[in-house]
């Protein structure tokens, strides 16, 4: 498989993953771990499945605290790409950094956005659908990857298709971004067959990215530029951004101003955004994330996490969430799972913030 010309791959990796507390949490977030079983955490295998298409031109972008860990995880990126956010400002600040920063090393370039916590088994699917959106990226377009609904969730975005892209087959024109609906809403788009999750992936000429979001916040896109010229700025300019997503700050109104499309994908991709999505991935009746001699389960399903040394057992429970660390244990249920950030909430506000 040949890298795509000029293609630079950049991974937003932010975020402390607190539905999956206390796997996850603030010093060690979720894309530094292996959830799929495979040997890899998701940040290497989001590595793996770009290099193929962008060799070595990768830029991550992640939280000070986190770099080191980045770093040392991943060997094979040049330590000057991987930059540090001073705090978290959401999606559109690391990304239109890095655009900024692109922009500046390669003017012919195309750089794709892909979220350092996902999980794509398809490789190959997942690339035809990023060779596609460069191609139309080229032409002055923000695209999107569309997602093929497994079934009518409430936890995605949406993408409203509208007709073919003209000149690019496999490409489509997109109406709209929609909120996340309710499951009813969902379940009336999906059998319309023109809406697609919004999984976050964007392609983009970064010139057009900064361009867009120059024309609906000109000091943001002013401020990203500026730092990329002169980096010593990054302290003093990185608190006055806003803290604003892609989607909302240039996507939205890029869509409603005719200027997006989507190539719309049916290769397999999860977001594990809880315990529940990761025993879905996992498969069998009682998944085991850990060390499968460590669990002892009689007459139950679920999910079990052993990580603190000590031997679980789970006897007569359908649907168990049992995850042991050395400092905190948690059991609910796979229904329950979305509520764990709660627990998470009322740690912080209790002072217990060294265990979030």
């Amino acid at each position: 498989m040949s890298s795509i010309d000029h293609f630079w791959a950049v991974i937003p990796a932010g975020g402390a993953g607190t539905r999956l507390w206390p796997l996850s949490r603030q010093s060690s977030p979720k894309f530094l771990h292996d959830l799929t079983g495979g040997g890899r955490t998701l940040l290497q295998g989001t590595v793996d499945r770009l290099a193929p298409l962008a060799e070595d031109r990768f830029v991550v972008v992640t939280g000070r605290p986190h770099r080191p860990a980045v770093v040392e995880q991943l060997p094979e990126v040049d330590p000057g790409s991987v930059l540090a956010e001073p705090s978290p400002r959401d999606s559109m600040a690391a990304i239109g950094l890095a655009a900024a920063i692109i922009e500046r090393r390669d003017p012919d370039a195309v750089l794709g956005s892909f979220a350092a916590d996902h999980v794509i088994p398809d490789p190959g699917g997942f690339a035809d659908a990023v060779r596609i959106a460069a191609r139309v990226a080229r032409d002055e377009w923000l695209v999107t990857l569309g997602i093929e609904p497994a079934f009518p969730s409430s936890a995605f975005g949406y993408v409203h298709l509208g007709d073919d892209l003209a000149g690019h087959a496999g490409a489509r024109a997109v109406q709209e971004f929609v909120e996340k609906p309710s499951v009813e809403t969902a379940t009336e788009y999906v059998a319309t067959g023109r809406y697609r999750w919004n999984a976050g992936m964007f392609v983009v000429r970064p010139t057009v990215l900064l361009d867009l979001l120059h024309r609906w916040h000109p000091e943001f896109a002013e401020a990203l530029r500026a730092i990329a010229a002169d980096p010593s700025l990054l302290d003093e300019l990185w608190p006055g951004l806003p803290k604003i997503a892609l989607d909302h700050a240039i996507a939205e109104p890029a869509a409603d101003a005719g200027r997006v499309a989507c190539v719309p994908s049916s290769f397999h991709w999860e977001d594990i955004g809880d315990f529940d999505s990761l025993a879905t991935l996992l498969g069998g009746d009682t998944a085991v994330l850990g060390e499968a001699g460590d669990v002892l389960a009689v007459d139950s399903t679920g999910l079990v996490v052993p990580s603190s040394g000590r031997v679980v057992a789970v006897i007569g429970l359908d649907d168990v969430v049992v995850v042991d660390t050395p400092d905190a244990l948690l059991v609910t249920t796979r229904a329950r799972a979305q509520d764990v950030k709660r627990v998470v909430e009322q740690l912080k506000e209790s002072g217990r913030s060294e265990l979030t």
